[in-house]
């Protein structure tokens, strides 16, 4: 199963989602329809949520560092762009749904005021 996160496994497993699981090298149907028929009930949900929650946030801090890297690249002195980014951040919230495109813009934006 190295070929899945675990995290998606846990979600593919909970969902009961047989194609996500068969699209693991090595796993076909009927061992995809037995790991969710075993394993659907001996996964805590809030281990799950749990799980999920924390990747959240760490994409979240992945997408600042990004942003961050990003300025200091394009030449703006570090502790400008961080506070850019906490701006963006701010505006646009912390999860990584913003997306990188746009918590990039709105850090250009913060540093051009």
């Amino acid at each position: 199963l190295s070929g899945i996160e675990p995290i998606e496994l846990m979600r593919a497993i909970e969902r009961g989602d047989i194609a996500r699981l068969t699209a693991i090298p090595g796993v076909g149907k009927k061992t995809s329809e037995r790991i969710v028929l075993e394993l659907k009930e001996r996964l805590p949900r809030a281990q799950v949520a749990t799980v999920a929650a924390g990747v959240g946030a760490a994409d979240a801090r992945g997408l600042r560092d990004d942003v961050l890297s990003a300025l200091v690249n394009l030449g703006y002195h570090r502790p400008l762009a961080e506070k850019a980014v906490e701006a963006a951040t701010k505006m646009l919230g912390s999860t990584s749904d913003a997306g990188f495109e746009h918590m990039l813009k709105q850090a250009l934006r913060e540093l051009a005021k």
